[in-house]
């Protein structure tokens, strides 16, 4: 019996009998009392099982504060992962160490790295192993200050406003800032904060990479609810938000259609098959910016049917590529 099954034999044998004497545990792995204790104290240490001793019953069990003793809130993590709790433990684990960089947040992260290690597998020789395995590949990822993050992420968990100096992407222009923080957002490997700009008077999404300083105020942050900030910054095609939401009508070819299908571009999507074995995707957006680098991705092979404005600003990009191109090879 190797340690992982000891690992779930423990749990189970206290799980069914509630209170398992020291000698019983032995018997039934039949291991020396050393390396017993060894798993005992792995158990509660690393994998945070709440086991205790009841001298009264000359017994370990689960500790009372777990729905009754009984240990039912508490679950060793499998022998293996499904895709997606996998992609979220290493996903998670790269995320705070993306956060370290400069160390400053060591203090604050090292509980949470050492709790990941755990779980990725029953030693930390495992846990590394199994990170050199499996790779998840970041793509095009801008690197935010550290002391900027910080100081975001307290004034958001203080409900404190914050002193922005902002410098926007389309036009380099710099502005000053008071905002009230309300939510961080990370998508496609790069951070971003949701924030009431009491400037304009309505909520804003701002790159973090793009903020040149920010400073806490001790005024209190307005609050602003989850249900609207969904409504007004989650409604469009990716991270732009804000204004009149549009449908874009898209045509993918059949070579193509059996990858898209298979992809969600929004939660709000609609889609069909057409008899052709073509696929008709429809997708809101607010911005054209991020959709159209995305149908980038698939030119020759799909179709923008509507908006009028969408079909003309996909066919410029189109036609600037093919004389950047031209003027290239000249």
């Amino acid at each position: 019996m190797d340690r992982t099954e000891r690992f779930y034999k423990i749990e189970m044998l206290i799980r069914n009998r509630h209170s398992v004497s020291f000698q019983e545990l032995r018997d039934e792995l039949e291991v020396s009392p050393a390396t017993l204790k060894r798993d005992l104290q792995y158990l509660r240490e690393r994998m945070s099982a709440p086991i205790e001793y009841d001298r009264e019953l000359n017994g370990y069990r689960f500790g009372s504060g777990w729905h009754g003793g009984d240990g039912a809130a508490h679950e060793l993590p499998g022998v293996w992962f499904s895709e997606k709790e996998l992609h979220a433990l290493l996903t998670m684990h790269q995320l705070l160490a993306g956060l370290d960089e400069s160390g400053i947040l060591t203090r604050h992260l090292q509980p949470m790295f050492d709790k990941l290690t755990g779980m990725l597998g029953a030693t930390e020789a495992e846990a590394r192993e199994l990170m050199k395995r499996v790779k998840l590949i970041n793509t095009a990822r801008r690197r935010v200050p550290s002391r900027h993050f910080e100081t975001l992420g307290s004034a958001l968990m203080q409900r404190q406003r914050l002193q922005l100096r902002y410098r926007k992407r389309s036009d380099r222009s710099v502005s000053d800032r008071v905002v009230s923080p309300q939510r961080l957002v990370h998508y496609r490997n790069t951070w971003y904060l949701d924030a009431w700009c009491h400037g304009s008077e309505g909520l804003r999404r701002f790159a973090i990479d793009a903020i040149e300083d920010a400073q806490p105020l001790e005024t209190r942050a307005r609050q602003v609810s989850i249900k609207q900030l969904e409504a007004q910054l989650d409604q469009g095609y990716g991270i732009f938000a804000g204004g009149e939401v549009k449908w874009a009508r898209l045509r993918f070819s059949a070579d193509t259609a059996q990858w898209v299908a298979a992809e969600e571009w929004h939660p709000s999507q609609r889609a069909q098959w057409q008899d052709d074995g073509r696929y008709l995707l429809e997708v809101p957006y607010v911005e054209d910016t991020e959709l159209l680098m995305d149908l980038g991705r698939h030119a020759g092979q799909v179709e923008v049917l509507a908006p009028l404005e969408l079909r003309q600003r996909y066919d410029e990009r189109l036609n600037a590529g093919r004389a950047l191109q031209r003027k290239i090879k000249d």
